[in-house]
């Protein structure tokens, strides 16, 4: 089992930024890969970024390319998530999420999530 805390979340302005971290506990060594997910209202729940944990390769959505960077401390067993010149239509829940692999988790396979912080961005 791997259990996932997320923080970070809150309210911004547009352009602002936020950080979000993500610390894993349990069988953490069964999961190579995390990420972030986030899910607004009414909408479907998309991918945002990911890291292999192992080699530190990234992957990120179109939406938040240049904008958001996905890093871990290994040792804290945390994943950060810094979020730079928000946007209102960044606003939702963001879901740490851990899986097997990279390549499988940006396409949703997942096998740990966390409960989720929000995301709040005003115009």
């Amino acid at each position: 089992q791997v259990q996932l805390v997320e923080s970070g979340g809150g309210s911004v302005q547009a352009g602002g930024s936020l950080r979000l971290s993500c610390a894993a506990s349990g069988d953490t060594y069964m999961s190579n890969a995390m990420g972030w997910f986030r899910q607004a209202p009414g909408k479907e729940r998309e991918g945002v970024a990911g890291i292999d944990t192992r080699g530190g390769v990234t992957y990120y959505a179109d939406s938040v390319k240049g904008r958001f960077t996905i890093s871990q401390d290994k040792a804290k067993n945390t994943v950060y998530l810094q979020m730079n010149s928000l946007k209102p239509e960044d606003t939702a829940m963001y879901y740490c999420a851990a899986g097997p692999v990279l390549s499988t988790l940006r396409s949703g396979v997942v096998n740990y999530w966390g409960q989720g912080t929000q995301v709040t961005v005003s115009s």
